[in-house]
């Protein structure tokens, strides 16, 4: 192994997804993989297999269509988990199962309600029959962070002679400071003595995630276990851009560690992450927020058109992002020339008939909108890419608000190429039109979440619209995603997205007789 090298573990498909109304189905997480490879992330936890048969079919189709990336599945220290896990990577080209065991004097009295020898036990078994499946196995030591140090040197010993490659110490809850991390790491570091990767995994719940995982490193870490924008339970995990960035920042104190990150693929990961997900970074945050690399203050502007060094550590570009050439494209522009476009904005994979697709909805928007951003441009591609399985489609909707303060909403909606339309009144035009959507498809939405932003600046800016809706209480809620100059029918495409992705989600796991269940 490279001693110089940062193993970049990814875990915004597994602890990311944790994230209060960060849910995404199937074919959300694919696309979210697939642009994790192309980062360059080293390892990707693609979920936690033992979950629910839909997060087992994800990984396995995550295994499927990731040929450069490893593919990791986290499983309890359990038969059953471990199997699911196994299972569900069987396909990858590089595979790992992540498992783990409560550490902590806390944890293993309350939680487990297991003495110290047991848990030891446990962890050696779990480690052996991983190893039946793979030969690449990490142990974590859950709430490492507050675990007592001989305790952890005891599990590490037995689960390195048990065959794990890789140790994770997580601060599961967040609590430790930058100065304790780097102590622990060092220590263990000491006593594994190159018999094991040791990895961080830090949690924000005191703003400390990233700072704690750089004092890890200059400890001895050699793996980071970060999200995209920071995602994760609770206040977040640490976040990959960030962690990244400040090691390529400042070489002069990492003394030659580099990851494989290819760093010009930040910014558009950021983004089709946010857009997934519908949780945008705030605009003041580190590498990937909107005013990331915005100078209101007169002295910095005159700074920066003097010497851009003298209030930027680094370059827009640096992450993929060009602030230079934000406004090119309009009506009269052809095909050609929205193709360079989408391919500077990263997307240089698209296929011809997405990209036909994502064309003509570019001629339709400049004939409305008088400038068209890098943001609209973006959005469009990535919008078109997330309601490509469209079972139900809106074609037009018409609303009216009625003396009485209800309102009432006439909708048409495309079904097996035949033209359904109806009308209901609701609480508001937006309750109203989903009424309406419910009363045409036959499936009753519960909203959970909706959001709505503008995706430019100016009063012409695209409306995108996030809807978090439950159809079934058996199952999770699904997210859906709409884009229109008008939010009334952003709207409505948001809550029929939400409904495609339950349908799709039913009709995955109805095709598949689930042969991995015990």
């Amino acid at each position: 192994m490279d001693n110089n090298r940062i193993i970049i573990f990814d875990t915004t498909l597994r602890d990311g997804e944790q994230s209060p109304g960060a849910s995404m189905n199937t074919e959300e997480k694919i696309k979210i993989a697939i642009q994790l490879q192309k980062l360059g992330v080293d390892v990707i936890e693609a979920g936690f297999a033992a979950a629910s048969p839909g997060d087992f079919d994800a990984i396995s189709q995550i295994a499927s269509a990731i040929d450069k990336s490893t593919i990791c599945s986290l499983a309890r220290a359990t038969e059953n988990d471990i199997k699911q896990a196994g299972l569900a990577i069987a396909k990858a080209k590089r595979k790992r199962i992540h498992t783990f065991i409560a550490t902590s004097p806390i944890h293993m009295e309350h939680k487990l309600k297991m003495a110290p020898d047991k848990v030891v036990q446990k962890a050696i078994e779990a480690v052996t029959y991983a190893k039946t499946f793979v030969d690449d196995v990490e142990f974590s030591l859950e709430d490492a962070g507050r675990s007592e140090m001989s305790f952890m040197k005891e599990v590490v010993d037995a689960v390195i002679g048990a065959g794990a490659k890789t140790i994770n110490l997580p601060d599961t809850v967040g609590y430790r400071f930058p100065d304790e991390i780097k102590a622990m790491v060092a220590e263990l570091h000491k006593f594994i003595n190159g018999r094991a990767v040791i990895s961080l995994h830090n949690h924000n719940d005191l703003g400390l995630g990233v700072a704690n995982t750089l004092a890890g490193i200059t400890a001895g870490a050699r793996q980071v276990e970060c999200t995209i924008n920071g995602l994760g339970e609770r206040a977040g995990n640490a976040a990959m851009e960030e962690i990244v960035m400040a090691i390529k920042t400042r070489k002069d104190l990492f003394d030659g560690l580099y990851t494989s990150i290819n760093t010009k693929e930040i910014y558009t990961t950021s983004k089709l992450v946010a857009t997934i997900t519908g949780i945008e970074p705030q605009p003041n945050k580190a590498i990937v927020g909107k005013n990331a690399f915005a100078h209101e203050s007169g002295i910095h502007q005159d700074g920066m058109l003097k010497c851009q060094e003298t209030y930027e550590i680094m370059k827009p570009s640096d992450i993929g992002l060009d602030k230079n050439n934000s406004i090119v494209l309009g009506k009269h522009s052809g095909r050609a020339a929205f193709k360079d476009k989408i391919k500077q904005l990263g997307f240089d994979d698209i296929s011809d008939e997405d990209l036909q697709t994502a064309f003509d909805k570019f001629k339709v928007l400049a004939d409305k909108k008088k400038e068209i951003t890098d943001d609209d441009i973006s959005i469009l591609i990535t919008d078109e890419s997330l309601n490509k399985n469209k079972v139900y489609e809106l074609v037009s909707l018409q609303i009216a608000d009625c003396s009485n303060g209800m309102a009432s909403a006439a909708v048409c909606i495309k079904y097996n190429d035949e033209l359904i339309q109806d009308a209901a009144v609701g609480d508001g035009t937006i309750d109203a039109i989903f009424k309406t959507i419910d009363r045409i498809t036959g499936y009753k939405g519960e909203l959970n979440d909706y959001s709505v932003k503008a995706v430019s600046e100016g009063k012409d800016a695209l409306a995108k619209v996030v809807c978090k809706v439950t159809f079934n209480s058996d199952n999770p809620p699904m997210i859906g995603h709409g884009l229109s100059l008008d939010t009334m029918l952003a709207s409505g495409r948001a809550y029929l997205g939400a409904l495609n992705s339950y349908l799709s989600m039913k009709d995955s796991l109805r095709s598949k007789s689930n042969p991995h269940q015990v």
